[in-house]
């Protein structure tokens, strides 16, 4: 999807059809895209950067390699880094003379605070695995990666909003993607359905598709896409023109296990609660956000209208039929 900000916290998925929620994501064989010239800013003073890059499958640049003229502090600030930065990732000192040729360091060289795990590297270095610490930290693990937070993410095919708070990236024990696999320039160019909440429920593939392009981008892993589509097969590829469901809808899920309506598209519009279900599993099964700014009062300040047997837990009353279409909310008068 493109990228979305859902506010609950993932759980694991489980591929039995009772039990899927928020998913723990297998990890997959990643490759790193190198070597092109650095798009890098300039002045009237100064010329642009002239040497050889590696980047990694983001496009962000991880090594430099001098030429004539190069120094430290031209790198630095090619590259929006301290001298001293640069220089301590490549044992320098601050304002020493570098030769052309030499290949630089743009992230650090090894464990730092935050990440003080074992790492895994490609023949050009770029870092592909990581395997978390118990004092890891997520910002740790992007700056000694140097990756964002959403590319880190994309790398797990994870909605990052699911993590605020360090949630999937920091368990210790697990091995995290740094890298994604390489794609078909093709993918991704086809037609979408979108709910009110601007999630994607349907994309319709295009030559070039494949599991690991549908999943960086709508952040699903192939397990989870295989669960919502069972006429596709995990060994096959995806035939252009197929439409993939993006979100379990049909499929209960632990959680959330009631009926819904759906309008003319396949859009989920209304459900109807049922026992045991959770308010953050009824949003990821339609794919909704902002499940309570679509079923607010019709006057006054208070959240949500719908009742909960648990609040803490996100517990629903059963049998409450609730929108979930923000262009079509159901406004109760407040109690």
């Amino acid at each position: 999807m493109p990228l979305t900000r859902p506010a609950a916290l993932l759980v694991a998925l489980s591929l039995g059809l009772a039990g899927c929620t928020y998913s723990d994501h297998p990890a997959e064989p990643a490759a790193a895209v190198q070597s092109t010239p650095a798009p890098t800013a300039s002045s009237a003073a100064k010329p642009a950067l002239s040497g050889e890059t590696v980047r990694d499958s983001f496009g962000n640049v991880d090594f430099y390699t001098t030429a004539a003229g190069d120094t430290l502090a031209a790198v630095a600030r090619a590259y929006k880094l301290s001298e001293a930065k640069v220089a301590g990732f490549n044992g320098l000192q601050p304002g020493a003379v570098i030769l052309a040729g030499t290949k630089l360091r743009l992230m650090p060289a090894g464990p730092t605070r935050g990440a003080m795990g074992a790492a895994t590297g490609e023949v050009n270095g770029i870092p592909m695995d990581y395997t978390v610490e118990p004092d890891d930290s997520l910002a740790g693990i992007t700056y000694r990666f140097n990756l964002t937070e959403e590319q880190l993410a994309e790398a797990n095919k994870v909605p990052f909003a699911y993590e605020k708070g360090n949630v999937f990236f920091i368990q210790a024990g697990r091995a995290i993607r740094l890298q994604k696999n390489p794609v078909d320039s093709r993918s991704g160019a086809g037609a979408e359905i979108k709910n009110s909440f601007g999630q994607t429920v349907y994309y319709t593939t295009v030559e070039g598709d494949s599991f690991d392009s549908l999943g960086y981008k709508y952040r699903s892993t192939t397990a989870q896409i295989l669960l919502y589509n069972p006429s596709l097969a995990g060994d096959q590829p995806i035939p252009a023109g197929t439409k993939v469901r993006l979100i379990p809808g049909e499929l209960k899920i632990k959680g959330a296990q009631g009926t819904f309506t759906t309008d003319a598209n396949g859009i989920p519009l209304t459900y109807t609660t049922a026992p045991g279900d959770i308010e953050r599993q009824v949003a990821f099964r339609f794919g909704v956000d902002q499940l309570r700014s679509a079923n607010r009062p019709s006057s006054g300040t208070a959240g949500a209208w719908y009742d909960f047997t648990d609040l803490p837990s996100g517990e629903l009353v059963p049998g409450q039929t609730i929108s979930l279409a923000l262009d079509k909310p159901i406004n109760k008068p407040s109690p």
